[in-house]
């Protein structure tokens, strides 16, 4: 690899290298130490092509849940079976690895910069900008993103563009999808927050049991099943259908509604 080698979105790799091995060795404590990750599936990584991988994942934090899924992919590829012991799966880190966040969230100060050099396909939502709901037309610019980073490698996503428990699945992810016909492969996460703050950035407990569950991918028939269907399978992959609400313990759901109420209150000051 040249030393100024770039990816398709101009990215140093070999500074993008080093950023995920520094970033990795500073927070692989909060998953395995301050807190501990247990892992399901991590033989299904192993078995993904080289690209065009999209993944679909529950959010519960804006950055702890990805730095969680580098972590783990990163130590699957390197053979951890369902582990992350041992980080010296950081010294050759997947470099085509990407993530859908938000552009505003991204630009809010430098640590948040740096994060988005490591990975981040920074998009416009249509639906929320500045804490305030808004209604504006998807840019195709972002879709040519999203496209030209599977082309390049694999994609986290997290269809319900949300860090709020059941919301709906946007249909952006679901049009993806059906246009670039990728292998979509679900991720379903617990616990990130109930040990990080909203941003995931600073532990709020320590001694809470993280999990990630990597399922195997969906089937999907591109070409015949509807948008509605696909988002559907999404739901139900995610586990964020509303069905899935019978079997939340309400102590759960009353945490996220007080988080949700103290958010409010700091947008109306």
């Amino acid at each position: 690899m040249g030393l100024f080698k770039r990816n398709p979105f101009g990215h140093i790799l070999f500074i993008k290298k080093w950023l995920i091995r520094i970033l990795g060795a500073l927070t692989h404590r909060r998953y395995r130490g301050f807190n501990e990750l247990q892992i399901e599936g991590s033989e299904i990584i192993r078995n993904l092509p080289d690209t065009n991988v999209l993944f679909i994942s529950n959010h519960q934090t804006y950055f702890a849940d990805v730095v969680a899924m580098f972590h783990v992919f990163n130590a699957s590829l390197s053979n951890r079976d369902d582990n992350i012991r041992n980080i010296g799966y950081l010294w050759q880190p997947k470099l085509n690895l990407y993530y859908v966040a938000a552009k505003e969230t991204m630009k809010a100060g430098l640590l948040p910069k740096i994060l988005a050099y490591v990975g981040s396909i920074s998009i416009e939502r249509t639906w929320r900008s500045e804490g305030k709901d808004v209604n504006r037309q998807v840019k195709m610019s972002d879709i040519t993103m999203i496209a030209k980073a599977l082309d390049d490698g694999w994609v986290i996503t997290f269809p319900q563009g949300t860090t709020t428990p059941f919301k709906p699945i946007r249909k952006g992810t679901a049009h993806i999808i059906k246009r670039y016909k990728p292998i979509v492969v679900p991720i379903v996460i617990d616990g990130f927050r109930r040990s990080f703050d909203k941003k995931g950035l600073r532990i709020k407990k320590k001694n809470i049991l993280q999990s990630m569950e990597i399922k195997q991918p969906l089937e999907i028939d591109y070409d015949n099943e509807s948008i509605d269907q696909i988002v559907e399978k999404i739901e139900f992959a995610i586990e964020q259908h509303p069905s899935f609400l019978k079997v939340i313990p309400k102590e759960v759901l009353m945490e996220e509604e007080a988080l949700n109420r103290q958010r409010r209150w700091k947008l109306d000051d």
